[in-house]
């Protein structure tokens, strides 16, 4: 049940903030509406998609917008979209869980999520009623397919060096835009495009530029290494005009549209890597089971469980972090639509306030998906490499994921960017912790050796720890560097890694928790030895990445001092990782899939 007297944790605010499992969201809370719309998407992937998979690679001409519309009738393009403009108007847990399940579906899901998010929520979040009323409803039911135009040949992570241009017309009807973007998803079949350009050369815009308009041409499908049934194409702008009553948003706040999309991007780029994640751990149970060596079912082999296990943990822990930040987004939606906001305010207040979050998660979840197709591929062996068994395709599709709204490089940078902004704006108090840490290091070190008791109490005791940790590289690189951190990267990079170590731990100790709360420790204890392995790692490469930061810009005994104050902050028990990840491989070869 919703406790509506929980106080909304602030964006990057889990950092000083302690969190409590009755605090957060799981998917085993789906009620039964949500596990319906889930298990429609499951089931339209696997029926629907999955026999097509070879066709759609080929690019059969029309096959992914037929695809649209089939999923269009199930009203799957139209979960976000409010019901007076034909859509379902679901919540964004709901939506979550809706994304995870289309996630396997590879070249499709890369038409599908660029026409349900960053096609289409410009125009929910930031149109007119008119635009609303006459886009919203054939984009709910996929008769209209959007894509999104904002990278060029010479803007691509610098996105407002876009040299697009607009200008109004002598008559005042029209803006005449002139331009090229490139790597449009949907780009060769799209009815609407999101475009962005600088009306006279100067103020970023959005725009809404139908696709039959004279002058738009697309280009010819870019051959790909992955992704290839998708379609991405470049768009050429030679005097295109758009009618006035088709501006997006306000004259010069495209970065407003740009940048608040890109934070619901990369939040369902996360949810839908999760999705690809299960399916290919899946494939890597069934076939470890099926494939036999000197006698025996792989399966049966200490170094393939290992790889069957970390793939598991992983995946919980992104799936962990996902929906927390769904329902913090959720929370904040719901806190200001009952103070008075309407609701798409409302969405986008909460995009901007959780963009360290979805920034953290985009790196997450592609990263793991990394990680899982890499190990399916290892696992088939040979045959991995051979494109008729079902781990090259992912392999393949997946390298994408950490280049797609914005790199992983990129994202890194964001999420410590936007967190020290936030201090110095007074959003977060984070000097208050820093120096409170900056404190402790001064103080004799507590060398009780009474051991924590009750589940999960050590891994509670050491994620406490390891947020100071985080705060003391990060305070002392902003007092020693000051601005000229900024172009430290390698530093704030080390930052990043770090607090995503805690965001996912934290996130993956809250979910046990709860799942222990709620249906008890036989049901959480696979749960639980998870979290276990993963805290013990976590801590050890929050370790590594602290000390890299650290002699990055402290010598002498300052350094010294730090370092000790690392070492402290991040040990941990001793933890028996092997047996615990046999155990976690034991559950997943019974069930012969993933499991969790």
């Amino acid at each position: 049940m919703e406790n509506n007297n929980i106080k909304v944790l602030k964006g990057g605010e889990f950092l000083v903030r302690e969190s409590t499992p009755d605090t957060i969201f799981i998917p085993e809370e789906l009620n039964e509406e949500q596990g319906m719309i889930r298990d429609m998407a499951a089931e339209f992937v696997e029926k629907e998609v999955s026999p097509l998979l070879d066709e759609i690679d080929a690019q059969q001409e029309g096959l992914i917008p037929s695809l649209m519309e089939k999923a269009g009738e199930l009203g799957l393009l139209s979960t976000s979209i409010p019901e007076e403009f034909g859509g379902f108007g679901q919540d964004f847990n709901t939506n979550a869980a809706m994304t995870i399940a289309i996630g396997p579906s590879f070249s499709f899901g890369v038409a599908f999520a660029a026409h349900t998010g960053i096609g289409t929520l410009p125009i929910l979040y930031f149109g007119t009623d008119e635009q609303r009323k006459k886009y919203l409803p054939g984009l709910a039911s996929g008769q209209l397919k959007a894509a999104y135009c904002l990278t060029e040949p010479g803007s691509g992570s610098d996105a407002l060096a876009a040299r697009t241009k607009a200008v109004l017309s002598e008559d005042g009807k029209y803006y005449i835009l002139n331009g090229q973007k490139m790597f449009i998803t949907n780009g060769g079949f799209a009815d609407l495009y999101i475009v962005f350009a600088k009306i006279d050369g100067e103020k970023f815009t959005g725009f809404i530029v139908e696709g039959d308009s004279q002058g738009l041409t697309r280009g010819p499908e870019e051959k790909k290494m992955g992704i290839k049934g998708s379609s991405t194409t470049p768009i050429f702008l030679e005097n295109v005009k758009v009618p006035v009553e088709n501006l997006l948003g306000e004259i010069g706040k495209g970065h407003l549209i740009a940048f608040n999309i890109l934070n619901i991007g990369r939040f369902k780029l996360c949810a839908m890597a999760v999705g690809g994640c299960k399916a290919a751990a899946s494939v890597s149970v069934a076939y470890a089971n099926e494939r036999h060596q000197f006698g025996k079912a792989i399966s049966s082999f200490g170094a393939i469980q290992y790889k069957l296990a970390e793939q598991a943990i992983r995946i919980f822990v992104s799936e962990s972090a996902t929906y927390w930040a769904s329902d913090l987004i959720n929370r904040k939606v719901e806190e200001m639509k009952a103070s008075g906001s309407s609701y798409w305010d409302a969405i986008m207040t909460a995009a901007e306030e959780y963009a360290i979050e979805c920034a953290m998660l985009k790196v997450m979840g592609s990263e793991t998906l990394d990680y899982v197709v890499d190990e399916n591929v290892q696992i088939h062996g040979g045959y991995g490499f051979i494109e008729e068994y079902p781990a090259a395709r992912p392999y393949r599709d997946a390298r994408i994921n950490r280049i797609f709204e914005g790199t992983n490089e990129i994202n890194r940078l964001l999420t410590v960017d936007m967190l020290l902004k936030r201090a110095l704006k007074g959003r977060i108090d984070l000097m208050g912790p820093v120096k409170a840490v900056q404190n402790e290091l001064m103080s004799i070190p507590d060398f009780n050796t009474e051991k924590d008791t009750g589940v999960l109490a050590a891994e509670c005791k050491a994620i406490a720890n390891a947020k100071k940790a985080v705060l003391m590289v990060a305070g002392a690189a902003v007092q020693k560097l000051m601005q000229n951190l900024e172009d430290e990267q390698e530093i704030l990079m080390n930052i990043a890694d770090m607090m995503m170590e805690v965001y996912g731990a934290e996130a993956a100790l809250l979910r046990s928790l709860k799942i222990l709360n709620l249906k008890g420790e036989t049901i959480a204890q696979p749960y639980i030895d998870m979290t276990r392995v993963f805290v013990s790692d976590a801590m050890e490469r929050l370790n590594l990445h602290g000390r890299h930061a650290l002699a990055a810009f402290a010598e002498g005994d300052e350094l010294k001092m730090m370092l000790m104050g690392l070492k402290r902050f991040t040990k941990t028990e001793i933890v028996n990782t092997k047996a615990l990840r046999r155990s976690i491989a034991a559950r997943l070869i019974e069930a012969n899939k993933y499991a969790f």
